[in-house]
């Protein structure tokens, strides 16, 4: 980290859920744990960090959901609202604020659009839409689904999951709805307002020609795919009854495009979660504009990456510099639950936060981090959660723990201060900058985080018994516990509860940009133990 990064302020944003229900694992083993975790590691290096989400209420998936459940939307999102929050507060996931969907919300959306409005930055558009004749009503986003145009694979009208292309407007192929399937879709034309992307593919070539060593394969190959084609306009309004109402005279009666939301929604929860920390702005946008140049990363699924790698910045750029734009987004694939996708439809499902009543919440949070989706997808298991956790971190580290608490009672150590050789501190020096090339953004990996963590446990395991062997000389024993505090400070933005209890235990800070990596002597401490989720994870 360079001199002018160690102060710069990071933006963090974990793109807002949909409020049609709980958080499930998979949604929280791609971008809350990764999110979490940046976010930890920049605070334990003394980075300035505004890290913060919300819900995403307009939605048609909300609406879906709310019909297919006999509920209102405005039920159905409130209630999802709080099950979110209180999920995310479960695992530990440290945001700084959690927005509420209100009128402060509403309000920043509007003024940013708005503002392009009246810039002239959007056009009138007549498009054709699916349309239920039995409802009588349009069908976009999350009300219809069809064919992808581009991959052919099943797909919600607007983005295709599968290939990450948009599908615009009459374009997926035998559309029906997701709520009715037997409702008869036909298309009727509309005409709306729309964002150009077009005049921005400049732009949008020179920020990803920048950006593209930070961006993982599967986005930039995303990237170079759409810009290969003509890009689609944006849709900013829909002819729908869902979402916020659009004021702009040409659009009588229709409402916001959720997805345009998107921009003005981040920026408000950035400036919600500020006030937490006890700054307040004359305005939501404050922190996102240009002259403070912070640095804004995105931890986003794959399946967003369109929406909020292309039609999102080009709707920074249309505001003509006054922003900042994202210094990059980490993107994740899917998660299946034992081989199969999440389907809540179906009752394929395992809610996070059953999993936290019957897992202790380190060990929910080391498994998610080792198998998560980075580069391709990869697959929660019952059995595995417990074969993992069992065999690569709890009986490890209640082993170190034990034969530490052996080495300091046959040296007779308890009490004392236990020198600290300098080649111990060589060592702990070179742990400490591994993990660091886990956990910046040049390399970020929770999966080779973790992996760390269990080679090295590994380590230790075998150095904590030569000591004891060896009548546990003092230089010897003094260099361990500097290996096990180096340990769990790396950790710590994964182990969250182990590593507090270490250091409250030890009387150690868990920082990384304090002296704690180079100290002459320290004391011996009693390492708390793990518990184990063997019977637990095969619990039903």
């Amino acid at each position: 980290m360079n001199e002018r990064d160690a102060h710069r302020r990071a933006i963090i944003i974990d793109t807002p859920p949909t409020s049609n229900g709980d958080l499930h694992v998979g949604h929280l083993a791609g971008p809350f744990m990764a999110a979490d975790v940046y976010a930890r590691y920049l605070r334990s290096n003394g980075r300035p960090v505004v890290f913060s989400s919300g819900t995403d209420d307009s939605q048609t998936y909300v609406l879906a959901s709310a019909r297919r459940k006999g509920l209102t939307p405005e039920e159905l999102s409130g209630r999802s609202w709080h099950e979110i929050r209180a999920t995310l507060a479960g695992m530990g996931v440290s945001l700084d604020g959690f927005a509420p969907y209100d009128d402060r919300y509403r309000a920043s959306v509007l003024k940013f659009l708005t503002t392009l409005h009246q810039a002239g930055k959007f056009r009138e558009k007549t498009v054709r839409l699916p349309y239920s004749e039995r409802r009588g009503e349009y069908l976009v986003e999350g009300l219809v689904c069809g064919y992808c145009p581009i991959c052919l694979v099943e797909s919600r009208g607007g983005l295709c999951e599968t290939c990450g292309h948009q599908n615009n407007f009459d374009e997926l192929i035998e559309p029906r709805s997701t709520v009715d399937p037997d409702d008869v879709v036909t298309h009727r034309e509309a005409r709306i307002l729309v964002l150009p992307m077009e005049e921005y593919r400049e732009r949008l070539t020179a920020y990803y020609r920048e950006r593209e060593p930070r961006l993982r394969p599967h986005t930039m190959q995303l990237v170079r795919e759409v810009l290969a084609r003509p890009l689609p306009d944006f849709p900013i309004t829909y002819p729908i009854g869902w979402g916020i109402p659009a004021p702009f005279p040409e659009t009588p009666g229709q409402r916001i495009n959720a997805w345009a939301e998107g921009m003005p929604a981040v920026m408000y929860t950035t400036a919600y979660a500020a006030e937490r920390l006890g700054e307040r702005h004359a305005d939501d946008d404050e922190l996102w504009r240009a002259e403070h140049d912070p640095e804004i990363v995105y931890f986003i699924g794959f399946d967003n990456v369109y929406f909020w790698g292309f039609t999102h910045i080009a709707a920074l750029m249309a505001h003509d510099g006054r922003y900042a734009l994202p210094h990059t987004f980490l993107s994740n694939e899917f998660y299946e639950l034992e081989n199969a996708k999440f389907s809540t439809s179906l009752g394929h499902v395992l809610y996070t936060k059953d999993l936290l009543e019957e897992v202790p919440r380190d060990l929910v949070r080391f498994y998610l981090a080792i198998s998560c989706p980075e580069h391709q997808q990869t697959n929660f298991s019952r059995d595995a959660l417990a074969k993992v956790t069992g065999d690569r971190l709890v009986r490890p580290w209640n082993r170190l723990a034990g034969l530490l608490g052996k080495a300091v009672a046959d040296a007779g150590a308890e009490g004392t201060v236990l020198p600290v050789s300098e080649e111990g501190r060589r060592r702990a020096e070179a742990v400490a900058e591994r993990f660091r090339a886990c956990y910046e953004l040049s390399g970020y990996s929770l999966t080779r985080a973790a992996n760390l963590i269990v080679g090295q446990l590994d380590r230790l395991v075998r150095q904590a018994r030569l000591v004891h062997e060896t009548a546990a000389d003092p230089a010897g024993l003094g260099d361990l516990f500097l290996d096990v505090r180096v340990l769990m400070a790396c950790a710590s933005p994964i182990l969250i509860d182990l590593a507090r209890a270490a250091s409250e235990a030890g009387g150690f800070s868990l920082r990384l940009d304090d002296d704690g990596l180079r100290p002459e002597h320290i004391a011996p401490f009693a390492l708390p133990l793990l518990g184990a989720s063997d019977d637990a994870a095969h619990a039903r």
